[in-house]
C-alpha cells in the first residue's frame, strides 16, 4: 500500500500529466502564428521556406536541449534542470519571428504572453525563455550570411526555350534567381539532388527538337488551357486546390505545414514529438527550395513556361508543335520563374517522404482543405488521401492542369523531392546513439577517437552492451552504431 507521502507525489504527477494533456500544443500554436504571418506578408516560396525552417529548427533545438533524446540541429544549449520546454519553444519562435518581421512585434508579443500564461511563473519559466532565445539567436547567427539576402540581377535569354517574363504584364522580375547557390540546411551542395534535365536532356536545342518535348507541349496546351475541352471538372478542382499562389493564403509551403498539423492531431503527437516532426519537415522544405531553384536557374536549361512555349512554338524548330499566340493557361497568371522543375512538386514530395519516414509508413489517411480563393469559387471543400505520396503526386500534377508546368517538371520535381526527403530523415535529428561518446548529440570522428581511448583504457564509456565487461563485442557494436550514425 502506498504511503501518504508517496500517494500525494503520485497524485501530483497525475495532475501534471492531465494538465499537459489538456494544454494547447505550443509547437502547433506557433505554427499557426507562422501561418498567419505568411498570409499577412505573402511573397515567393523560397523566403517563406527559409522562415519556416528558422522557426521550427529553433523550436526544436530549444526543446531538444531539455529532452536530449535526439541529435540537435546546431547543438545543445545548456538547460538548467526543470527548465520549461513550453516556455523554451515559445521564446524561440517569438525571437525568430520578431527578428524577421519587426513590424509585427506586437502580435508576437501577445502570442508569447498567451503561451507563457500556461506556464507557472518562476525560475523554470525564466530558464525556458532564456534557453529558447539562445537557441533562436544561435540559429539566426548561423544563417545570417547564408546568401539568401542577396538578389543579383538575372538577365533572361531571348533564344527559343529560354525563360522570359510572361502574360499578362510581361514585366514581373524573376523570383529568387540565385537561391540555388544559397547555403543549404542539410545538403552538402545545392546540386546534390539535381535531376539530369527534362527528359534526361541537358542541351536546350536537343530538348526543343525532341518528340518528347512536343508531346508535353501539346499535352499542356490541351489540358491546361483556360477553355480546355479535355480537362475534367475534377482536374480543375485539383488544379486550384493545390495552387495557393496568391498572397493572402498560407502559400504552398504553408499548406504542407497544415497537412503536418492535421496528421499530428490525428495521431495524438506530443509537443516534443511535434517539435522534431515540424523541424524535419521544414528543414527539408528549406532545402527543397534550394534543390528546385538550382534546377530552375543553375543549369543549361532555364526553361520557358508553357504559355511562352505555346505562343512561340513557331520558333522552337519542332514541326510537331503549332503556335497559338492567344493561348492562356487556366491560372490567371504564370509564376515568374523558369518551369523546370516544379517547386510545388519538389516541396510536396519532400514533405511526403519525411512524413512517411517519420511515421514509418506512407499509408496514412488524412483529410485537408485549401485556402486558394479560386478553389473556394468552385465550392471549396476538403480532399481525403490514403497515402502521403498520393497527395504529393496530386500536388505535382496539379500544375499541369493549371497550365503553368509541363509533365516533366512534375515528375522530376517529385523524384528529386522524394530523394531529398529520404536523405533528411536518414541523416538528421536521429535518436541519440550509445556511440555518441562525447555526448554532444552528433556522431563525428571525435566519438571514434573517444571510443578508441576508452576501449584501450578499459573505461565504462566503451561498454556498449552495458554488461560490465569490455571486449571485442563492444568494439563490434560500436562500429555498427557508428557506421549507421556517423557523418564525419
Amino acid at each position: 500500500m502506498l504511503s501518504f507521502k508517496r500517494w500525494i507525489t503520485f497524485a501530483c504527477a497525475l495532475l501534471v500529466c492531465a494538465a499537459q494533456a489538456t494544454a494547447a500544443d505550443v509547437v502547433v500554436d506557433w505554427n499557426n502564428v507562422l501561418l498567419d504571418t505568411i498570409r499577412a506578408t505573402g511573397g515567393p516560396p523560397c523566403p517563406i521556406s527559409r522562415t519556416q525552417a528558422l522557426v521550427h529548427a529553433a523550436i526544436y533545438d530549444a526543446v531538444n536541449s531539455i529532452d536530449r533524446k535526439h541529435e540537435p540541429y546546431l547543438g545543445f544549449i545548456p538547460a538548467p534542470v526543470g527548465a520549461s520546454a513550453n516556455a523554451a519553444a515559445a521564446a524561440a519562435a517569438h525571437r525568430v519571428l520578431t527578428t524577421l518581421f519587426p513590424a509585427r512585434a506586437a502580435i508576437y508579443d501577445a502570442a508569447l504572453a498567451a503561451s507563457l500564461a500556461d506556464v507557472p511563473d518562476g525560475a523554470n519559466e525564466t530558464a525556458g525563455v532564456t534557453l529558447g532565445r539562445a537557441a533562436a539567436d544561435a540559429l539566426l547567427d548561423e544563417r545570417a550570411d547564408d546568401g539568401t539576402q542577396e538578389n543579383p540581377t538575372y538577365v533572361s535569354g531571348n533564344n527559343p526555350g529560354d525563360w522570359r517574363p510572361t502574360f499578362p504584364d510581361f514585366t514581373s522580375q524573376p523570383f529568387s534567381p540565385f537561391w540555388g547557390y544559397t547555403t543549404p540546411w542539410t545538403l552538402f551542395e545545392g546540386d546534390q539532388f539535381r535531376p539530369v534535365g527534362p527528359l534526361g536532356i541537358r542541351k536546350m536545342s536537343t530538348l526543343l527538337q525532341s518528340r518528347g518535348y512536343a508531346d508535353q507541349v501539346n499535352e499542356v496546351k490541351a489540358i491546361g488551357s483556360r477553355n480546355s475541352t479535355v480537362r475534367t471538372a475534377e482536374q480543375t478542382r485539383i488544379a486550384f486546390f493545390w495552387a495557393n499562389d496568391v498572397n493572402g493564403t498560407y502559400k504552398p509551403p504553408g499548406h504542407l505545414n497544415v497537412i503536418t498539423q492535421v496528421v499530428s492531431h490525428d495521431r495524438g503527437l506530443s509537443m516534443i514529438e511535434n517539435a522534431r516532426l515540424f523541424a524535419l519537415i521544414n528543414l527539408a522544405m528549406g532545402d527543397a527550395a534550394v534543390v528546385a531553384w538550382d534546377a530552375k536557374y543553375d543549369t543549361n536549361i532555364d526553361l520557358w513556361r508553357p504559355i511562352s512555349a505555346i505562343r512561340l512554338a513557331d520558333t522552337d524548330g519542332n514541326a510537331r508543335t503549332v503556335a497559338d499566340p492567344n493561348w492562356e493557361p487556366l491560372n490567371p497568371f504564370t509564376p515568374p520563374f523558369p518551369a523546370y522543375v516544379s517547386g510545388h512538386a519538389t516541396f510536396g514530395a519532400v514533405h511526403a517522404a519525411v512524413m512517411a519516414g517519420y511515421f514509418g509508413t506512407d499509408k496514412m489517411t488524412f483529410t485537408i482543405t485549401s485556402e486558394d480563393p479560386f478553389y473556394a469559387g468552385l465550392g471549396g471543400g476538403s480532399r481525403t488521401f490514403k497515402k502521403f505520396s498520393d497527395a504529393a503526386w496530386e500536388n505535382a500534377i496539379s500544375r499541369l492542369y493549371l497550365g503553368v508546368h509541363f509533365r516533366f517538371d512534375a515528375t522530376d520535381g517529385n523524384r528529386a523531392g522524394t530523394e531529398l526527403g529520404k536523405y533528411v530523415v536518414r541523416n538528421y535529428l536521429r535518436p541519440i546513439s550509445r556511440a555518441d561518446i562525447d555526448g554532444n548529440g552528433k556522431m563525428t570522428v571525435r566519438d571514434l577517437q573517444a571510443f578508441s581511448a576508452a576501449y584501450a583504457g578499459g573505461q565504462v564509456a566503451a561498454d556498449m552492451d552495458s554488461n560490465g565487461v569490455i571486449n571485442t563485442l563492444d568494439l563490434g557494436r560500436f562500429m555498427v552504431l557508428y557506421g549507421k550514425g556517423g557523418r564525419g
